[in-house]
C-alpha cells in the first residue's frame, strides 16, 4: 500500500484505512516511523486473519463477536473485510441480521467510535455545511435512517445507526463495492421511545418525533444537500416508519437517485423466492393467488412488484391486482374498511369482511402466503393446515425478523404440512429432517438484492432506479438457484458464494439500466468484465480501489 509520507507513526496505526498492523514490512517500518511501535514479527494478511478467527472462536456470544469485529474495523479496515469476505455464510449473521438487532438495542451502551454521520433536527438550515465535514468528497452510496422502525423492534431513534452501518458493510462484503465511497447517516429526529429518553447513556435527541410537515422539510433540505455535496450519490432509505417510508419514496423516486430497501428490496427478494418456488411447482406466475399478512410499507412493495410480474406474464393490470389480497390487524383489506391508504385500496378484495385468517385462506384459496406482520407465531398450525388443504405444495414465506417475530419456524411449516410446504423465512433456520427427508430452509434476505443493485448503480452511475431494476434483480437471483438446491427446498443461492451471486445479479441489473438509457457512462463492449474490474479487493499490496 502506498502511504502518504506525512502519515507516519502512531497516526498511521490509528488510521483504519491505511493501517496494516504487523503486515508493515521492515522497510516500511523504518521509512514510516513505526520501529518499536509494533512487535518484531512481520506477518501477511492470511496470518493476521487466523488470529482474528481465533479471537472470534473464544467469544461466548454473537454480540461479543459483533463488538470484536467492530473494533477490528475501527483499527484495520482491510483486515476486517478480508475476514468477512472469506466466509460470509458463517460471519454475516454475526455482523448483520440477526445479531445487528441486539446490537441496535444496546447501541448507546456499546458505542465506542463514531462511524458515519449524525444529522439532527438541530442542524436545520446548515445541513449542506454539516455534510461537507465528511472527509471523502466522492460519496457514491449513502444509507440513511431515522431509526423509526428498526427490523421488528420499533422506534430505536439514534440507536438505529447500527442498521445503515451494517447495510453498507454488506455492500462491500457481498458485492465488493469500495468501502470508501459509502456513507452511513442517521437523521436524528428524536424518538417516541420512553426507554431511550430515560436512558442516561442514550446518544440521540431526547425529544418527541416531529410532525410530518417538519420531517418532510428536514428531509427536503437533506436531499438537496446530498445532491450538492455528493452529486453522484445514490440515497438508500432504510428502516423509516412505514407511512414516512411510503410517502418519501413516492416523493423522491422520480426526482433523485434513490430507493427504499424495506419496500423495493424486500419486494425483489420475495419475488425472487416466488419465482424459485414456481420452478418447483411448475405453475406460471399469472395463475398465482397471493395473500399477504401485513399491510404496511413492505407489503406495498411486495404487492406492487408481484402484480408487475403477473402483468409481464400476460395478465391485465386489474386482474393481476385482484389476485393479491392483504390481511392486517383489522382483518381482510376489503372495500368497506375505513381509512385505507390509496395503495391499500388498490388491493381491496371484493369479499365480505373477515377477521379470521384461516377462514380467509379457505375462501380465497391463495397459492402463496407471505408474512410481513412482525407478529411471531401468526402462522399457527391451523393456518398451515388451511394452506396445505387448498394446495398440494403451499408456498409459505414467514419473513418477519428477528427470529422471535417469525410468523412460523421452519420446523413448524414443514412438520405441519407433512413436508409439502415450500418455505422461506426472514431469518436463517437450521436444516429440518422429517420422515427421512432433509429440508434446507432458505432465508429471504434482502442482501441478495440491494448490494447487487447498488453495485450496478455505482458502476453505471445511474440517474434513477426504477421498479424494472428490481424485477431484473429478482429474476437474476432466482436463475442462480441450482436444481439440486431446489430439490431440498432452497429458494435462494447458497450464501457461501454470495459475491459471485451479487456480481451476476449486478450484471443483469446494469444491462437493464443501460437498456433504459439511465446510465451516465457509455456502455462497455464487455459488460461483465467491466463490472468485475471495479470490485474492491481487501489486500494490502493493492490500492484500495481504482477510482474513475
Amino acid at each position: 500500500m502506498r502511504v502518504p509520507p506525512e502519515v507516519t507513526g502512531l497516526a498511521l496505526l490509528s488510521d483504519p484505512r491505511r493501517n496494516k498492523e504487523t503486515a508493515f514490512t521492515l522497510e516500511e517500518r523504518e521509512r514510516l516511523g513505526l520501529v518499536g511501535l509494533l512487535p518484531d514479527v512481520v506477518e501477511d494478511i492470511d496470518r493476521q486473519m487466523e488470529r482474528v478467527l481465533d479471537h472470534l472462536a473464544q467469544k461466548s456470544t454473537d454480540l461479543e463477536r459483533y463488538i470484536y469485529l467492530t473494533s477490528l474495523l475501527d483499527r484495520n479496515e482491510t483486515l476486517f473485510y478480508k475476514v468477512l469476505m472469506s466466509d460470509p455464510a458463517r460471519l454475516l449473521p454475526i455482523i448483520y441480521a440477526p445479531t445487528v438487532g441486539e446490537a441496535c438495542l444496546k447501541f448507546s451502551h456499546i458505542y465506542r467510535r463514531t462511524r458515519g454521520m449524525y444529522i439532527s433536527l438541530h442542524h436545520r438550515g446548515r445541513i449542506r455545511q454539516v455534510l461537507a465535514n465528511w472527509p471523502i468528497p466522492d460519496v457514491r452510496c449513502l444509507c440513511v435512517s431515522t431509526g423509526g422502525r428498526v427490523l421488528g423492534l420499533g422506534d430505536l431513534g439514534a440507536d438505529g445507526m447500527g442498521i445503515p452501518i451494517g447495510k453498507l458493510q454488506l455492500y462491500t462484503i457481498c458485492a465488493a463495492i469500495p468501502p470508501d465511497v459509502l456513507l452511513p447517516v442517521l437523521l436524528d429526529c428524536g424518538t417516541d421511545n420512553p426507554r431511550l429518553i430515560d436512558d442516561p447513556l442514550y446518544v440521540g435527541l431526547r425529544e418527541p418525533r416531529p410532525t410530518d410537515d417538519v420531517l418532510d422539510a428536514f428531509v427536503d433540505e437533506f436531499m438537496e444537500a446530498v445532491g450538492e455535496v455528493f452529486p453522484r450519490c445514490c440515497v438508500h432509505f432504510e428502516d423509516w416508519k412505514g407511512a414516512d417510508a411510503l410517502r418519501l419514496l413516492a416523493k423522491y423516486r422520480d426526482r433523485t437517485l434513490c430507493y427504499n430497501d424495506d419496500i423495493q428490496g424486500t419486494a425483489s427478494v420475495v419475488l425472487a423466492g416466488l419465482i424459485s418456488a414456481l420452478r418447483i411447482t411448475g405453475c406460471p406466475m399469472r395463475d398465482q393467488r397471493v395473500l399477504l399478512l401485513g399491510a404496511g410499507a413492505a407489503a406495498s412493495g411486495i404487492a406492487d412488484l408481484i402484480a408487475s410480474a403477473m402483468i409481464a406474464d400476460g395478465l391485465p393490470p386489474d386482474v393481476a391486482r385482484a389476485r393479491i389480497a392483504l390481511f392486517d390487524l383489522g382483518g381482510l383489506i376489503e372495500p368497506s374498511r375505513a381509512n385505507l391508504t390509496p395503495w391499500q385500496a388498490r388491493y381491496a378484495c371484493d369479499r365480505a369482511p373477515s377477521t379470521d385468517l384461516v377462514q380467509t385462506i379457505r375462501s380465497l384459496r391463495p397459492t402463496a402466503l407471505i408474512g410481513v406482520s412482525t407478529k411471531g407465531g401468526a402462522f399457527t398450525r391451523d393456518v398451515v393446515d388451511a394452506m396445505s388443504t387448498v394446495n398440494e405444495r403451499p408456498i409459505i414465506f414467514a419473513l418477519s425478523n428477528p427470529t422471535s417475530q417469525a410468523e412460523c419456524t421452519a420446523v413448524e411449516a414443514y412438520g405441519w404440512s407433512d413436508g409439502r410446504a415450500i418455505y422461506a423465512a426472514g431469518v436463517q433456520f437450521s436444516d429440518v429432517h422429517i420422515g427421512g427427508r432433509r429440508f434446507v430452509p432458505s432465508q429471504a434476505n434482502n442482501m441478495y438484492i440491494f448490494p447487487a443493485v447498488s453495485l450496478a448503480v455505482y458502476a453505471t452511475q445511474a440517474r434513477r432506479i426504477t421498479d424494472d431494476v428490481f424485477m431484473a434483480a429478482a429474476v437474476a437471483v432466482a436463475e442462480q438457484v441450482p436444481e439440486e438446491a431446489r430439490r431440498v427446498g432452497m429458494l435462494f443461492p447458497p450464501q457461501h458464494d454470495i459475491l459471485e451471486t451479487e456480481i451476476r445479479t449486478a450484471i443483469a441489473v446494469a444491462e437493464r439500466i443501460f437498456d433504459a438509457s439511465l446510465a451516465r457512462v457509455d456502455r462497455p463492449a464487455d459488460l461483465p468484465a467491466w463490472i468485475r474490474g471495479q470490485l474492491y479487493t481487501p489486500a494490502y499490496q493493492n490500492a484500495i480501489h481504482a477510482r474513475r
